[in-house]
């Protein structure tokens, strides 16, 4: 379903960029949010053909909007909406930190022991078997 006229903070929600419309609308409002290099307000309408820089958290997204989208679609769909023109320098800088830093786990053998390793301390200092 297609609309005439989108905010750009509904337009950011509905193609995934943002997990809820709140935070599209405050990225925004603190200057996350340019068209043609000018930042907006999250009531400014989207035209087709638009060039948006968006950062979020993850990353810096260039987008050029393709289709006017209302409401929230799976991803598979949402991504029909819009065409990713992020530079190539930008995504391998993104893609470094993401498989770094941004995992949500531990990396492995740093941090607090295991079982394992404590049983081997433990036999290792003379402790109980």
């Amino acid at each position: 379903m297609e609309a005439e006229k989108i905010r750009i903070d509904k337009y950011l929600w509905a193609i995934r960029l943002f997990k809820t419309r709140s935070q599209a609308a405050d990225a925004c409002d603190n200057s996350k949010v340019k068209l043609n290099g000018v930042n907006i307000k999250a009531a400014k309408t989207v035209n087709i053909g638009d060039e948006f820089e968006v950062k979020t958290e993850a990353k810096r997204w260039v987008i050029k909007v393709t289709g006017l989208l209302d409401h929230r679609v799976q991803y598979s769909e949402a991504i029909k909406y819009y065409t990713d023109i992020t530079p190539p320098d930008e995504l391998d800088r993104i893609q470094f930190q993401a498989a770094v830093f941004h995992t949500g786990k531990r990396m492995s053998k740093v941090g607090r022991p295991t079982k394992k390793d404590k049983r081997d301390l433990d036999g290792f200092m003379g402790g109980h078997p």
